[in-house]
């Protein structure tokens, strides 16, 4: 394995991977060149990273789809030694394959002697039968034979996690996957334009690849810099109930198994779990977590110990940052919205009148038109379902809007009372591409509730869901 790539080599794979026409708003197979992701959107793509110790990364063309003639399709994140590993995954009762194989290899493990995470676009492996589990298999087994890793007959005894994107019901041109794994590992390179052509060989309809890294210390081991890096993709059928569609981290902090699936539980309900789109749960979603301790420093053994409060943090903030990147790709989105829920009785009712008025078409449609219509707000909390007895008391409701600039609330509704509002001020506010909604319950029958969440969702616009689902379909054939 190569740890470096000539830049202008790597700039001439990733121009001729997404040289693109955007004369029109048009969804792409793959994320564009930097030059052409829409202008709007170009400050997301770092130029830079800061990349953990160990963790190499490579995107190759396949072809997995018969349309797809240049991009890159196959994306392979690989340890340069056995790693700890954890993963959520969809709660769609249609799980693909790639699920089921990965789920399996980690339980067969339980979590230890993870080497590698392979993906393909294009394809999504979902609802293919036993076939389609033979093909997750084979993905699996052609990464560990790269590898040396030994395994054996048995389900999940391999090294290599699997995730697959794109369309579902359709079986995966597994031939030449597998003659191209070689290839993607020989590939493999700590260089952070291989990072971000993994990043982009993951995409379908996104309009950019969505990567971040960043560093970090711990209490016991200051002197010690840890890296952490993620990659997701996604841009509709997006409603989480365990991760969204396809999302990785990685990191060189010495983390074990029975550490990290607790630690992952924990963020991905602060941050996957809280973005919305249009509603829809994948069939795909997983979201894994990779460490393999390589910077050194001690085990961190409980999340309750001063190590483990602190990177629960780091990774916590990360998470939302990176999976908030998914939103703000959403099909057809022109607006970026946090909902903020505050001072009710429990944290499951806080997130639970959050993410119904995150799937409101009403409130998505209504913030598209830049209409202060707070009714609709209003009428998502009242019919939120299985919430605590007292949790909305309607005389102790308040909802604002929170300006983009952080300016001065627009208050719309205070204990129950509404507000006139200044309609010229909210248009303003509604011009906006960040918008805040907060919602203040005031406690609820309990005075003493003062526990948060937070959602983070986009709007309805004309295109989301008359021009991207059908270009996304197009790339079948």
């Amino acid at each position: 394995m190569r740890s470096t790539l000539n830049p202008n080599r790597a700039l001439h794979k990733i121009q001729r991977a997404y040289r693109v026409n955007f004369n029109h708003y048009i969804r792409n197979y793959s994320a564009p060149v930097a030059g052409a992701i829409p202008l709007s959107k170009q400050k997301y793509v770092p130029t830079s990273g800061t990349y953990p110790k160990g963790f190499l990364a490579s995107g190759i063309y396949v072809g997995v789809k018969p349309a797809n003639t240049q991009f890159p399709d196959l994306a392979l994140l690989a340890s340069e030694t056995p790693c700890s590993g954890a993963a959520v995954f969809t709660k769609n009762k249609f799980q693909a394959a790639p699920v089921t194989v990965s789920r399996q290899v980690l339980e067969h493990r339980s979590g230890e002697g993870i080497r590698a995470i392979i993906i393909n676009s294009g394809c999504a492996n979902a609802v293919t039968g036993k076939g389609g589990l033979d093909d997750a298999s084979a993905m699996g087994y052609a990464v560990d034979t790269c590898f040396n890793s030994s395994r054996s007959s048995t389900p999940g005894s391999g090294s290599t996690l699997v995730m697959s994107t794109g369309v579902i019901g359709q079986r995966l041109p597994i031939s030449k996957i597998l003659a191209a794994i070689p290839t993607a590992h020989s590939s493999l390179s700590a260089a952070h334009t291989d990072w971000l052509l993994a990043a982009r060989a993951i995409c379908t309809t996104d309009t950019f690849p969505k990567l971040l890294s960043r560093t970090f210390t711990l209490p016991s081991t200051p002197g010690t810099t840890y890296s952490l890096a993620g990659m997701t993709k996604g841009a509709g059928m997006i409603h989480p109930n365990m991760a969204t569609l396809l999302g990785m981290l990685f990191t060189d902090a010495p983390v074990p198994a029975k550490t990290l699936e607790p630690l992952l539980t924990h963020v991905v309900d602060r941050s996957f779990n809280a973005i919305s789109v249009d509603g829809d749960t994948s069939t795909n979603d997983t979201l894994a977590f990779l460490a393999n301790g390589a910077a050194g420093g001690e085990p961190v053994t409980s999340l309750d110990s001063a190590d483990g409060k602190a990177i629960t943090e780091v990774v916590a903030s990360f998470a939302q940052q990176l999976s908030q990147l998914v939103v703000r790709d959403g099909e057809g989105a022109t607006k970026f919205v946090r909902v903020r829920v505050i001072n009710a009785p429990s944290f499951p009712d806080a997130r639970k009148i959050a993410s119904t008025i995150a799937r409101s078409p009403l409130v998505k449609t209504a913030l598209y038109g830049k209409d202060a219509n707070w009714g609709r707000i209003l009428c998502a909390i009242g019919y939120t379902d299985g919430l605590s007895p007292g949790a909305v008391v309607p005389e102790k409701t308040s909802v604002s809007f929170v300006p983009a600039d952080r300016s001065e609330p627009l208050k719309l509704l205070v204990k129950g009372e509404p507000e006139t509002v200044d309609e010229i001020r909210a248009a303003k506010i509604l011009e906006d591409e960040d918008l805040e909604i907060l919602v203040d319950l005031g406690g609820g029958e309990r005075k003493e509730g003062r526990e948060e969440a937070s959602y983070w969702f986009c709007d309805f616009s004309h295109a989301s869901f008359l021009s991207c689902p059908s270009i996304a379909r197009s790339f079948a054939s």
